[in-house]
């Protein structure tokens, strides 16, 4: 739906009541005379007046919220945002109580899960705390115990979990209960789309990414590389490493966009320096076919370590035109390198 602009709203907000409104009405103001024979404002409020005023405090008085819908309005929240919102009022504070809980069990679940915290990894208690979070109404505890379930083969509870979570509007929830229904037997598009899409808008990069992959590779939706592009870039630009290197492609062939090498070398470079195999391999041939022959054997060492043995080829003809001295620089480079940040939702 088209937005409203603000001149739309000006136009068509009302500056006067009128007779039908059923408010206070306006009267003429009331004046004294003073001994001075100048008239002067009386300075009165009529109860009609202060009653409104009364009510109109109260109708935005959301202390009042009943606490099943407080808790529903703050399910996704992580601990900061439960924190604050617990400061604003007793009730709140009182209302927002099991979620509270419900941190320190998902807190509980997440060492139990990696054995970290000074506990051993044990994946049955962990499922345990994220089940009670999710009792308690946390949907970041929901999505763990889908997440939990899924990697035990219990895929229909799983997927249980993640669509409570979807539907209070989590957004890994969403994007997890559509990449499950892409992977179900048979898969279930449609559905599929629609969560993604409601992830994707929330500016989950996870969800931007599996959109794009649908849009590009007709998975539930006809075919549109411009609608596509659009998501792999939106995604890149969130630090998802994957679309990095797909608009890397994108614009390397022209496919869905205007071509450009430059813009294909600079996606490809941070896909490669935030740790993507392909991407350091692609960048490498493009170093060495540059003349860089140090800082290719660098992406190339790094590609072959992760697991692409045609790099390794590669390097290894790069290796005869250099010097020992070179050759031992960029092995000293490869060995420590570290992969910069990126996000992976």
């Amino acid at each position: 739906m088209a937005a409203v602009s603000p001149e739309y709203h000006m136009i068509n907000q009302r500056t006067w009541p009128c007779k039908s409104d059923g408010g206070p009405r306006f009267t003429a103001f009331s004046f004294v005379t003073t001994n001075d024979n100048k008239p002067r404002l009386r300075h009165s409020l009529t109860n009609h007046n202060y009653q409104s005023n009364q009510k109109t405090q109260n109708s935005s008085d959301f202390s009042q919220l009943p606490d099943d819908v407080l808790l529903k309005i703050a399910a996704t929240f992580t601990l900061p945002n439960l924190r604050a919102a617990s400061q604003v009022c007793k009730s709140w504070c009182d209302g927002l109580k099991p979620l509270r809980e419900a941190m320190l069990f998902l807190k509980c679940g997440k060492r139990f899960k990696r054995g970290r915290g000074g506990v051993k990894a044990d994946i049955n208690k962990a499922l345990e705390s994220f089940l009670e979070g999710a009792a308690r109404g946390s949907t970041l505890a929901m999505v763990d115990a889908g997440l939990v379930y899924w990697e035990m083969g219990r895929k229909e509870e799983g997927i249980a979990f993640y669509r409570k979570a979807a539907v209070l509007g989590d957004p890994a929830g969403q994007c997890n209960l559509g990449i499950c229904l892409l992977q179900a037997s048979p898969p279930d598009n449609e559905e599929a789309i629609k969560w993604l899409y409601k992830a994707a808008i929330a500016g989950y990069v996870r969800a931007q990414y599996q959109l794009a992959l649908c849009l590009h590779k007709r998975r539930g939706l006809s075919r549109n590389l411009h609608e596509a592009v659009r998501w792999y870039l939106k995604a890149a630009e969130g630090g998802y490493v994957r679309a990095m290197y797909n608009i890397a492609i994108c614009y390397s062939v022209g496919e869905g966009l205007v071509q450009s090498h430059k813009l294909a070398k600079k996606w490809m470079k941070r896909a490669a320096d935030r740790g993507h195999s392909k991407a350091q391999f692609e960048y490498g041939l493009n170093l060495f076919s540059e003349g860089n022959m140090t800082k290719a054997v660098v992406y190339l060492e790094l590609a072959t370590r992760a697991g692409e043995t045609a790099a390794d080829h590669v390097k290894y003809v790069i290796f005869q035109e250099m010097s020992t001295s070179c050759r031992d620089r960029a092995m000293l480079l490869a060995d420590n390198w570290r992969p910069l940040p990126s996000s992976s939702r």
